[in-house]
């Protein structure tokens, strides 16, 4: 755990906690639209807000306690971000030949670290819990990079210098000041509480899932995060969950932004007594064409298994982007819209159907009074088995492109945009295995340090007890260095440039004879009013002993662009890979990003059973996130950015260590910044590229 040590004092042992989770799937039925507005509730600027000083050393570290009930309990899954596809569809993995490694193109401009898990953790005076993954958030406009994780936020110039104002004396975490790079946490960002007061145990509400763009025909930043409300200020959460979004006032994001609420507890389908409600709006995300704000997300019900279909939610660009006290906003269910692959007249709902983004001010599809498009893909249980949850075998030849159109009708008082879908086909893809990385499978060694410690019971401490899991747990446990979450064939970000839709996924590859996680991407010509879409190009990136994961393509207003991913392997520490694109040549060669090599093997609470049980389920994305400014294309993408020895980890937790009094920080004697917390080590890559 994340312990505080304060001179000449005794640190007991914690127990173990449980990360609580949950993987669940819901009905289709006919797709249905309704026209309510969403409510402007309020405004707030990117400050920290007020808390209390405790101890921000100690238990709880999670969102959700040990003892909360309901299907949520299963360690192996998460109560958001959740998957209902297990395993991986062994077998089915296209063999693609290995990737060149690229040397100068595209151009590299500039890079930074990004957030990472010290600033995540040790934000508004150390009232946030350990969190993982980060799932990115990345938008660019204006001379602004903004950029939001689980649940964090900052706003940096060019170079990551952050633009907030410095936080860093306020910011007191058992005793000391805590440098966290001026990071704000989304709590505040959003105008709540802090997700939990240390010195009083109130829980604040759970905010995740953060993504935003920057629409360059506003000169405004959309902001949005799932947000769950707890029973009063306990840890007990209520179900109704919702979803915030916020919209800079002006094209500064450092200043003020209107915050809009839009309640999805009930939006998913109730067949009375099969997979019923309430529901989570689970996996936000965000695009625009020339009229609207599209947010989509996947119902899951709180209470039963099956997956209630992906929804969309469509709303007034211009009336967002003006501060109006209400939105015009049209609600549509996918459930049962798209056609089932076999054609025998059975339908699927649609599961993750990512809004396209565009560049610029003059990509959007002005045709039919404004099309949006959409992407999807099938292969997943939430998509073949929605009722059951379970069943399906992982592997498809289509994806789905939607349309969207008549969204100017947004801007009346009346909308009635018209949602369409067709299949496309496309080259096999299949549920990918687990990432690798460097003495995955084998024991934690002292480069591993939390991991290494769950196993150790020799070292002594500083209190003269034996065995550093004391720190942690109650009982030394058995941990290996662990295999990262591949995605599960979802769609990744979609764009809509130079009159083609680009979408890419994660799925099985063979590649040197053994199956890997790989990239399946896509260039897709969407067609006329009729949608009659055609693939362009598509392919695939793999390489033997490597694994690639959760791309994110930025593409320009010309059709060129820069696809970011994680890339680990064998022999390869978790980094921040890129490789170009465009609609000619396709994916390019593949590259490490100037300073986003990885340090150490990913070493978080999610990898080890004795934090979130057995087996446990090593969290990583669960996105990346790209973005366009002018001719540049920004990336972001999680990776290790440094290495912890396990003296530095322990500091004086060990008998005769020196250095941070909280554990794990690796902080040295001056208290920080630190490079990691005791429960985690990720980080996040922020570069730009000129395609």
């Amino acid at each position: 755990m994340a312990l505080r040590r304060a001179p000449l004092a005794r640190t007991s042992a914690l127990a173990a906690p449980a990360l609580v989770v949950a993987a669940l799937l819901l009905p289709t039925t006919q797709a249905n639209a309704s026209s309510p507005s969403v409510p402007l509730t309020g405004t707030s600027t990117p400050v920290t807000g007020s808390y209390d000083v405790g101890d921000a050393g100690q238990n709880p570290e999670f969102q959700t306690p040990e003892n909360e009930s309901s299907p949520e309990a299963d360690p192996t899954t998460k109560i958001v971000n959740r998957t209902l596809s297990q395993g991986h569809a062994a077998g089915h993995g296209v063999t693609v030949a290995n990737a060149t490694r690229s040397k100068s193109n595209p151009t590299f401009t500039t890079g930074f670290e990004g957030l990472n898990h010290y600033q995540q953790r040790y934000s508004r005076g150390g009232n946030q819990f350990s969190i993982e993954p980060p799932d990115q958030a990345l938008c660019v406009g204006g001379g602004h990079v903004v950029e939001a994780v689980n649940d964090v936020f900052n706003v940096y110039d060019s170079t990551g210098a952050s633009q907030l104002p410095d936080n860093t004396a306020s910011n007191v975490v058992s005793g000391f000041p805590r440098d966290v790079h001026h990071a704000v946490d989304l709590n505040s960002v959003f105008g709540y509480p802090a997700a939990i007061n240390r010195a009083t145990g109130a829980f604040g509400p759970e905010l995740t899932d953060p993504t935003c763009i920057y629409d360059a025909a506003t000169q405004r930043f959309f902001l949005v995060v799932l947000t769950l409300d707890r029973v009063g200020t306990t840890s007990a959460l209520s179900h109704v969950n919702h979803l915030d979004l916020a919209v800079s006032q002006t094209s500064n994001p450092v200043g003020s932004w209107n915050i809009y609420k839009l309640d999805v507890t009930n939006d998913g389908t109730n067949t009375g007594g099969v997979n019923p409600g309430p529901y989570l709006g689970d996996y936000p995300h965000i695009g625009a064409d020339a009229n609207g704000i599209y947010l989509t997300t996947n119902a899951y019900p709180w209470n039963a298994n099956g997956f209630a279909g992906a929804q969309i939610y469509a709303l007034s660009k211009a009336q967002l982007a003006a501060g109006a006290p209400t939105v015009t906003m049209q609600h549509l269910d996918t459930s049962g819209m798209v056609a089932a692959p076999s054609d025998t007249g059975s339908t699927q709902p649609g599961f993750t159907v990512w809004p396209a983004q565009s560049p610029g001010t003059t990509s959007f599809n002005l045709s039919n009074n404004g099309t949006e498009y959409f992407l999807s893909s099938n292969a997943a249980d939430e998509a073949t088995h929605p009722k059951a949850g379970t069943g399906g075998n992982y592997v498809s030849q289509q994806i789905v492109v939607w349309s969207m159109t008549n969204t100017g009708s947004l801007n009346t008082a009346s909308p009635n945009v018209q949602l369409a879908n067709k299949l496309v086909g496309v080259g096999t893809y299949a549920l990918p295995p687990k990432q690798h990385q460097p003495g995955s499978g084998g024991s934690p060694g002292v480069t591993t340090p939390q991991g290494h410690c769950l196993r150790d019971t020799t070292t002594e401490l500083f209190n003269g007890q034996l065995g550093c899991y004391r720190l942690l747990v109650g009982a030394p446990s058995s941990e290996v260095v662990s295999t990262p979450d591949s995605n599960d064939t979802r769609m990744q970000q979609v764009t809509y440039a130079n009159g083609k839709l680009w979408g890419a996924l994660d799925t099985a590859i063979t590649a040197g004879s053994s199956n890997r996680a790989g990239i399946a991407w896509y260039v897709v010509k969407p067609g006329g009013a009729s949608l009659s879409p055609k693939v362009a190009l598509a392919g695939y990136l793999g390489q033997a002993g490597m694994d690639f994961t959760y791309p994110a393509m930025g593409i320009t207003q010309s059709g060129r662009g820069v696809m970011a991913f994680t890339a680990t392997g064998d022999s390869t520490y978790p980094s921040a890979g890129y490789a170009s694109i465009d609609a000619l040549t396709g994916v390019g060669a593949w590259n490490v990003t100037p300073g986003g090599a990885g340090h150490a093997t990913a070493d978080g609470f999610t990898s080890y059973k004795a934090q979130v049980g057995n087996p446990p389920r090593t969290r990583w994305g669960d996105y990346g996130a790209a973005s366009v400014d002018g001719g540049t294309v920004w990336l972001a993408s999680e990776y290790v950015a440094g290495a912890c020895d396990y003296t530095a980890w322990g500091g004086p937790f060990f008998a005769g260590g020196t250095g941070d009094n909280l554990l794990g920080t690796c902080a040295g004697a001056g208290h920080g910044p630190g490079a990691r917390t005791a429960l985690g080590n990720w980080s996040t890559r922020v570069s730009a590229f000129t395609p």
